[in-house]
Formats: C-alpha cells, structure tokens, sequence
C-alpha cells in the first residue's frame, strides 16, 4: 500500500524468496529492446491508470518498450481475449493483473509456453505455477489496516458488515480475511454480521445496504472493499438518513473515492501504491527476460487516509490520479 499518516500501516517492505527467471521459459533478452505489455485489471480505472503511469516512467527510465491494454469491464470474459492478442504479439514479459484466480490460468498457461515472462501485478491465479513474481498491496494487512479504522469509528463496539464485489477476486477476498481475522482476535465487542456481494454493481450494494439496515437497525459500521460497494452502501445509508451516522471506511484512493471522504460517505480510505506496484513490475519483467535473479513475491503497503490527513503532502502522495 510508507511514512505514517494518520492511522498508518506497518510497512511491509520484506520481500519474498528470489527465484531463477528462467522457470517460464523463454530465450530471454535477445540484443534488441526489450518489449513488455501491461494487461491492466480495468482500463480507465484510476488505480490501473495509476499503475501504468509508474510502469510507463520506470519502462523509459530503463529504455523498456512498454504498451498497455485492458478490458473495459473487470471481468475474465473480457479480458481473456485481449491475452490472447498479446500472446499472438509475442513480447518478452507480460504485467498482468488477472480479473480472476481460476479463469486466466489457461489463456496464461498459453503465454507462459510461448515463452512470455509473467509478472502478476496486483491480483494473482491460483496455479503457483505462473507468475515469476507477484507485486502486490498486502491486502490482508489491508483488511485488517480497515477494522482498525473502523473500530476506532464506532467505538470498538457494536455490529458492522462488510459489502464486498466477488468470491474468487485475490485482492478483496483478503481484504475480507483480514478484516474479519481482526475483529474476531482483537475486538470482542463488536459483532461482525458477515460479508455480503454486490458483484461490484452499485445498485446491488445499496439493496444489500438496505437489507441490513431493516435486519440490523443498530449496524453500527461498514467495510466496503471497493469503490462501487461503498457508493451504493453510501447511497442506501443517505437515503435512510443515517449517512455518517453509520460509519463506513472503504478501499483505495482515487478521485471519486476521495469525493466520498470529502462528502462524509466514508470516514477513511484504505490507500494502496499502484504506481510503485507498476514500477517493480517492470523492474521485474526486465530482470526475467535477462536472466537475472528475479524476486518472486514483493508486498507493497497500505495507508489509512481520513479528512485529517488526506490534504497534507504525505496524504497526495498516495492518491491515485486519472493519467500520468
């Protein structure tokens, strides 16, 4: 997800185990420049703009020829094809953020035995077999950065629910292990009601919203793991008149999710580094395709911004923007 602010995140800078960088195969860097496509998880989204915006600087720090691609949906159906394009392109190293952890292991399988190198950024597979290095924001640490903060909202007492996209996404399925691993160690008197998906649909998320208020009048806090559940959470809380009042703190740091902070929809931010993810993604990418040493998993950190702190200088660093 760096220097403290506010209710700041350990950092978690150790890395994993290095590895060979031939295990995907390939004839690695062959004399001309060395070419790497970016698969975004959701093209125009600002945290994977924000990301190809540092891969872009670290690939012409390094004179990398860099492209960049993605689906206009997070969603495997959409992303597969644009895999298999970039399969048939042929480049040395792939970034990829897969849209899910069972669907891209096939067309990914087929990179790997064309010989591509395969960085997975952000999110993973669940076949270990692929991606020679895994960057990407501890998002367990995340979910439990989220109870805190959440905890701290409503007193560290009451009962609070969590309003997620999908089973089956990496990223927000630790959001929620953390999440709920840290209420259920560290706060006994708060009463986590369960978790519940919106498949990342705003109007889903404000009926789930809607239900759990006539279930639960008394909810006392929401963790919305990303920007549509906490929009349409946010929208069922205003409209039963208890916005702010039933505290919420959601994921990552992008304009609209700043709008929320701003506007008391959400009390704080779970902030990630999707720049410094691309950045190591290159980074890595190029060491594989030389036949270097390349490390096989690098944690990025996570920062809680609140209304506090999201106007100081350590708290724009970590905002995601809409273009480099």
């Amino acid at each position: 997800m760096r220097r403290a602010i506010g209710l700041a995140l350990a950092a978690v800078v150790a890395a994993g185990g290095v590895t060979a960088c031939g295990d995907d195969g390939g004839s690695g860097g062959s004399g001309g420049k060395i070419e790497v496509t970016l698969v975004q998880g959701m093209a125009g989204e600002e945290f994977y703009e924000t990301m190809a915006c540092g891969a872009k600087a670290e690939a012409a720090r390094l004179g990398v020829k860099l492209s960049v691609q993605g689906p206009q949906k997070f969603d495997p159906t959409l992303q597969t094809p644009i895999v298999n394009s970039v399969v048939a392109d042929k480049p040395d190293a792939m970034l990829i953020a897969p849209t899910d952890t069972k669907a891209l292991i096939a067309p990914l399988t087929q990179a790997k035995s064309a010989g591509i190198k395969i960085i997975l950024v952000d999110t993973e597979v669940e076949d270990p077999g692929i991606g020679l290095s895994r960057i990407s924001t501890d998002n367990t640490k995340g979910g439990e950065a989220a109870a805190a903060a959440l905890t701290k909202q409503i007193g560290d007492k009451g009962k609070v629910l969590v309003v997620s996209t999908d089973p089956g996404v990496s990223t927000v399925d630790a959001r929620v292990k953390g999440f709920e691993q840290a209420i259920k160690a560290s706060h006994p008197n708060v009463q986590y009601v369960g978790v519940q998906y919106s498949h990342n649909d705003v109007g889903s998320a404000s009926k789930i919203l809607n239900s759990a208020l006539a279930k639960d009048p008394d909810l006392a806090g929401v963790f919305a793991t990303n920007l549509n559940s906490a929009t349409g959470a946010g929208s069922a809380l205003q409209q039963a008149g208890k916005l702010g009042k039933v505290k919420m703190i959601g994921f990552d740091a992008g304009p609209a999710q700043v709008k929320q902070l701003r506007d008391g929809v959400v009390q704080g931010l779970i902030a990630q580094l999707p720049g410094e993810i691309g950045a190591k993604g290159v980074d890595q990418a190029v060491a594989a395709v030389k036949g270097q040493p390349v490390t096989k998993s690098i944690p990025t950190e996570a920062t809680v911004v609140t209304k506090d702190n999201v106007d100081t200088p350590e708290g724009q660093k970590v905002l995601y923007k809409a273009g480099c």
